[in-house]
This record gives C-alpha cells, sequence and structure tokens, in this order.
C-alpha cells in the first residue's frame, strides 16, 4: 500500500510576491506564523537567503521540543523558496536523514500573491507500517499528512493575517 507523501494548501495575500517572499524566506521569522515552529537561528552570516544557506529551526509540539538542521534548496525571490530538513534531535539535530522538504510558491494574483506551501515526507526508506505508528505517536493519533495540512492551513491563514493587518 503506498502512502501519501505530500500536502498542500495555497492562501491569497494582499502584498506583492516579493515582499512575501522576503518574510517567509526568512527562516528567523516563520515562528510568527507557524502552530509548531517558534523561530529559527541561521548559521551563517548571511544579507539575504540563499541557495546551501543552513538554520537550526526550532519546534515544539504540546510538551515535545527538538531541533532541525535544515539546508536551503531553492531561492528565488518573489517566485520559490525551499528547504531541506536533514536532521533533527532533542537538544541538537544529530539524526540524520531525509526527514522533510518545505517549500513555497509565489504567483501574483489579483493584485497580491497567490502563496502555496507544500510538505514533502522524505522518509522514503521507512518502511509503510514504521510510517503509521510513528506517526500516530507523534502527532497524537492522525497521519502526518493530515496533521500537516491543518498545520499548513494554519501557517497560512497566520501568515495572510499578519502580512495583511495595517497595525
Amino acid at each position: 500500500m503506498s502512502r501519501t507523501t505530500a500536502v498542500f494548501d495555497s492562501i491569497h495575500i494582499a502584498a506583492d510576491p516579493v515582499s512575501v517572499y522576503q518574510q517567509v524566506s526568512d527562516p528567523t521569522l516563520m515562528g510568527r506564523w507557524s502552530p509548531e515552529n517558534r523561530g529559527a537561528k541561521v548559521t551563517q552570516p548571511r544579507e539575504s537567503t540563499y541557495v546551501g544557506m543552513e538554520f537550526e529551526g526550532f519546534n515544539k509540539r504540546g510538551f515535545a521540543r527538538w531541533v532541525t538542521r535544515c539546508v536551503v534548496i531553492t531561492a528565488e525571490p518573489g517566485k520559490r523558496f525551499a528547504f531541506r530538513v536533514e536532521a533533527i534531535g532533542v537538544r541538537s539535530p544529530w539524526i540524520r536523514g531525509g526527514i522533510a522538504t518545505w517549500e513555497y510558491r509565489f504567483e501574483p494574483d489579483n493584485g497580491g500573491t497567490l502563496v502555496t506551501e507544500t510538505w514533502h515526507d522524505d522518509r522514503k526508506t521507512w518502511p509503510n507500517a514504521a510510517v503509521q505508528v510513528f506517526d500516530r505517536i507523534a502527532t497524537g493519533g492522525n497521519t502526518f499528512v493530515e496533521f500537516q495540512r491543518k498545520n499548513i492551513h494554519r501557517t497560512l491563514r497566520n501568515l495572510k493575517r499578519q502580512l495583511e493587518s495595517t497595525d
């Protein structure tokens, strides 16, 4: 039995694609929108996001906390941003392997931007039975596809709310 290995959602944001990209492609800001991410630390000096840039992401789900090591694989201002999660751990990201890839696409749309966020499950070498057990434990009863679908929806809604805010 094959399993779903990607899930996505889209939202229209009343801002131009380059402005939205600049916010989303800064991993230190993701904690503002994501229900799990609590921000990040870029491990190398930078003026802007670039392919090969590494960062550590700080995450929380209930009482669980973990750190990921990520590398940017696509950085096309105003068009596309993607990173791969290459390692994970409780205090430091020491367990290496295919974990996930996150991708964001930015398309001009009625004077604003259509933002599409996609999560790709990179655990391709895991047996389906192991994935099913792990997912239900890690998410409190769901598959990661179900869980990430809700997280992506919440992240995009929060991003829209903040970027369209006039406060």
